[in-house]
């Protein structure tokens, strides 16, 4: 059977995947969502866009009997239609069989477009659209990957070059929200000018704002143990606005640093050999100039909290996208009440 195009590598080249008769974009990424759409939007109709042949519907209350009508009516000026069905998850549980049935013997001139959260492999409609359709898997890039994406992305879609190093900071300071990283670089085009080159020094000047310090100064805060002032600068955020999540991606930024620090400094125990912070977090990403102060924050936050932080972080999210009957901000106050508690073990 075959696989699904990642969505990264469908937007970097979309005329190597023309547009089937059925195409399913799945995945938990909206901004992949929305581009992939638009690429196959402008395959279908090329240079001249067509609106006429254009019809979406939503999922939650579309009917088979309409879809299936749109896709069979002519288009007013030749060529194809195009029929997208959005937050497409219940319609296809509501007419899978209808779906399996359509895959097989599709409309000549329509293009039918289903967009999910999730589509599950072990299907026989799945199978039947990776057979003979177009699958775009519309999840974001894993995070070892990201940067590398958004270099490119910044290059093909803003036309600047965003060293990695760039791109790092970048995400550190917005968070894996593609959408949002999006717009920055649009930002960042404008500001880069005749340069075309978009460095750290740069993003530092002109992204995020008082958003992306106030955040900064909250974990520092948390890190302290100053639990006061951590949430004085989280009440500033919500208060403007932040998505919680988008909080939390932030946050975890930095704390995954500090946890991957605290398992090199176990492993190395472990083995035998003497123990140095330092070159630990050299290693996990710390950047030279704050080895200092992650160096001290480290002391104190302690080996049992620091090998402890990836699940902690992983329960926070989990429990933002619905775990947890608590409010989000509940949550991040809980895990910064963690964060500024005094060191519950020697540290390492």
């Amino acid at each position: 059977m075959p696989k699904p195009i990642p969505a990264v590598e469908y937007l970097a080249e979309p005329e190597k995947h023309a547009p089937a008769a059925v195409c399913a974009l799945f995945g938990d990424e909206p901004f992949l969502h929305r581009q992939s759409l638009i690429c196959i939007r402008a395959a279908v109709f090329g240079s001249e866009e067509e609106d006429f042949s254009f019809t979406a519907f939503d999922g939650s209350d579309a009917a088979m009997r309409d879809v299936l009508d749109e896709l069979a009516t002519v288009a007013m000026f030749g060529g194809r239609r195009l029929v997208v069905v959005d937050e497409a998850d219940p319609f296809v549980t509501r007419y899978r069989a209808e779906l399996e049935d359509y895959v097989a013997r599709p409309a000549p001139t329509g293009v039918l477009v289903l967009s999910l959260k999730s589509f599950p492999a072990n299907t026989r409609l799945y199978k039947a659209v990776a057979s003979s359709g177009l699958l775009i898997d519309c999840n974001a890039p894993p995070a070892a990957r990201l940067a590398r994406w958004l270099s490119a992305w910044a290059k093909k879609t803003h036309k600047i070059q965003l060293p990695q190093a760039a791109a790092e900071m970048l995400i550190e300071m917005i968070g894996p929200e593609l959408g949002l990283l999006d717009q920055e670089l649009a930002k960042l085009a404008v500001t880069a000018g005749d340069r075309k080159k978009v460095t750290p020094e740069l993003i530092a000047q002109s992204v995020g704002g008082w958003r992306a310090k106030t955040t900064w100064e909250m974990i520092d805060a948390a890190l302290d143990g100053d639990v006061r002032g951590a949430m004085v600068q989280l009440d500033r955020l919500l208060a403007a606005g932040e998505n919680p999540i988008g909080l939390l991606a932030q946050i975890s930024a930095t704390l995954r640093r500090f946890a991957a620090a605290t398992r090199l400094i176990l492993q190395t125990e472990a083995a035998g050999r003497p123990v140095a912070l330092r070159p630990a977090l050299q290693q996990a990403g710390v950047r030279p100039f704050l080895l200092e102060r992650a160096e001290r924050r480290l002391r104190r936050l302690g080996r049992h909290r620091g090998s402890n932080l990836y699940r902690s972080l992983l329960s926070a999210d989990l429990d933002l996208k619905g775990a947890s009957p608590l409010p989000p901000r509940v949550v991040l106050e809980r895990l910064i009440v963690r964060l500024a508690a005094p060191r519950e073990a020697v540290a390492p």
